[in-house]
């Protein structure tokens, strides 16, 4: 397996599979005293981008029922 000139590697199916690495996945590079390890994320880093975006952003004056009809129609 080699590295591409962007750095990325394709996984084998086998090891996709067997350990769940799906499209979408959020993965990590973990450094151990072996070199590296990938691993799935424990916290998805696009929805926390997300929330750290947003975060204070509302004026919370509607409630939840009144955000939900705007939303729905």
């Amino acid at each position: 397996m080699k590295i591409t000139s962007k750095g990325q590697i394709t996984v084998p199916q086998e090891f996709r599979t067997r350990f769940g690495f799906f499209p979408g996945t959020d993965v990590e590079f973990v450094p151990d005293k072996s070199g590296l390890r990938l691993v799935k994320s424990k916290v998805s880093q696009r929805g926390a981008r997300i929330v750290e975006r947003m975060r204070g952003r509302g004026d919370g004056k509607l409630s939840t029922d009144q955000i939900m009809r705007l939303t729905r129609g």
